[in-house]
């Protein structure tokens, strides 16, 4: 419904007013309500009185509510809504934008850095948000920076001060203005609760991610344990955990689903580092899916739409690394999961750093691009044409020539991969789809998902878009298929 249209939400209002008037939560992180009389803006599932509608406004960023001059309602709390797929079903500059900044582009390279990732002005990086959001990548940096300090406040005991400058504010003064801004309140009224310790250890957080339901947990988690590289991850009872390279540091996250939200838990030493954090662990759950949507478009399909009803709130587990799981793509060519598991193993093994203390069966982060590119691959049980490929793809990251980050451009990167010896049409789709986050993305080549076509009679894939990915999901899935 929200796709093409500007950042005030003016063409679809009666839409928009009805999913407030019902108070729907499908609706939120897809647009915002802001109320003129009171000055505030909500989730449209917010319980307060429905507003009447000649005060509604509606955004489609919270940032556009935001520089608009209302603040975020302190009982519904819209900052930690889940966010709109929207912008990963897109692949334009806005969407590309949009990524970076979540990812925290702007805080460590500023908005200039932001338009040389894009190969494009300031001016026009500027003009083109503004139109398709509502804010400018000043704006949408600077609520960033509000809700990440807000995360830091009620998870953490840092002082305030510390907040200030570990979320990225210039000054103590600046911190205070943004805050009262974006929330109503001086930062010290945020702060409520001392947080509780993870696992009795002083100076852990523990984090809700909020998600969309339905939300098909027993999959992503069946999903992830299958795939599992020893001493990297692993999936004990319902609960998933891993050790992320994050910055500087090597970070032990456990992310476990709950009613509504996945808690992650994790000790991290440097908080700078904790909202991209976030961000790499909601794409790894695919937190941020419209299982609505989703569910809308592939129950049209006769064939798809028993599979729908089956498994309702499928998801697409991402990665936390582009590298990692393109080196894990490759090692998957042609074998079975197992087989592409046991050479990861390997390859960690050989190349990958070790925690300073082992956190039971987590031993080591996966290996860098840089480790990859210089090392010698032989011995690891890997083809000739394979450890190929792999050096290949490490020299590209680690020099540069290869954007597998959530504000690659996609045609672009698909082009590359290909340009790389070895790599073929499945491996593309399969890291468009899980590492750059492309819904719509479809490995079309995939044996699994051909044999799954025909038992189906499905001929062609064009009515599930934008949500192919999601149809590879499910045929993946069904009856237990052993998809790569």
């Amino acid at each position: 419904m929200l796709v093409h249209m500007r950042a005030e939400l003016t063409a679809d209002f009666d839409h928009c007013y009805r999913a407030v008037s019902s108070r729907d939560a499908r609706f939120d992180g897809r647009f915002y309500t802001a109320v003129t009389s009171t000055g505030i803006y909500c989730r449209p599932s917010c319980p307060a009185q429905i507003p009447r509608r000649e005060n509604v406004r509606f955004y489609r960023h919270a940032a556009a509510a935001a520089a608009a001059g209302f603040r975020a309602c302190r009982r519904c709390r819209p900052d930690t809504a889940p966010g709109s797929r929207e912008w990963d079903a897109r692949g334009d500059l806005a969407a590309r934008a949009l990524r970076l900044v979540a990812d925290g582009t702007v805080d460590a390279e500023g908005v200039g850095g932001l338009a040389r990732r894009l190969a494009v002005s300031e001016r026009h990086l500027h003009r083109i948000l503004v139109a398709e959001v509502g804010a400018g990548p000043l704006a949408l940096a600077r609520t960033r920076r509000a809700q990440t300090a807000r995360l830091l406040i009620e998870a953490t005991s840092l002082p305030l001060t510390d907040v200030c400058f570990t979320a990225g504010f210039a000054s103590v003064r600046q911190f205070n203005d943004t805050m009262l801004a974006e929330f109503g309140c001086p930062p010290g009224d945020l702060r409520r609760h001392p947080p509780a310790p993870v696992d009795g250890v002083a100076g852990g957080l523990v984090l809700r991610l909020p998600y969309r339901r339905p939300y098909d947990d027993a999959a992503v988690l069946a999903w992830l344990r299958t795939r599992a590289v020893a001493g990297v991850e692993e999936v004990t009872g319902a609960a998933y955990r891993r050790v992320v390279t994050n910055g500087t540091s090597r970070v032990v996250v456990t992310l476990e689903p709950a009613d509504g939200h996945v808690v992650l838990r994790c000790r991290i030493d440097d908080v700078r580092d904790l909202a991209g954090l976030v961000q790499r662990c909601r794409r790894l759950f695919d937190l941020d899916a419209d299982p609505d949507s989703v569910g809308a478009v592939l129950s049209a399909d006769p064939a798809l739409a028993p599979l729908v009803a089956a498994r309702p709130g499928l998801r697409v587990p991402g990665s936390v690394d582009g590298f990692e799981l393109a080196t894990r793509a490759i090692l998957g060519q042609q074998v079975s999961v197992a087989g592409a598991r046991t050479l990861a193993g390997r390859l960690v093994s050989r190349l990958a750093a070790a925690l300073p203390t082992p956190d039971g069966a987590l031993t080591h982060a996966f290996p860098t691009a840089a480790a990859v590119a210089g090392a010698d691959l032989a011995g690891l049980g890997l083809t000739g044409a394979r450890a190929r490929a792999l050096t290949a793809l490490a020299e590209a990251v680690a020099g540069g020539q290869l954007d597998l980050g959530p504000g690659a451009d996609r045609a672009e990167t698909r082009q590359r991969l290909l340009a790389l010896p070895g790599v073929g049409p499945w491996t593309v789709e399969y890291v468009v789809m899980r590492a750059l986050t492309d819904p719509d993305a479809f490995p079309d080549t995939d044996l699994v998902l051909r044999h799954a076509m025909t038992r189906h009679g499905i001929t062609e894939t064009d009515r599930w878009r934008p949500w192919r990915a999601y149809a590879a999901m499910y045929l993946w899935t069904d009856q237990g298929a052993d998809s790569r």
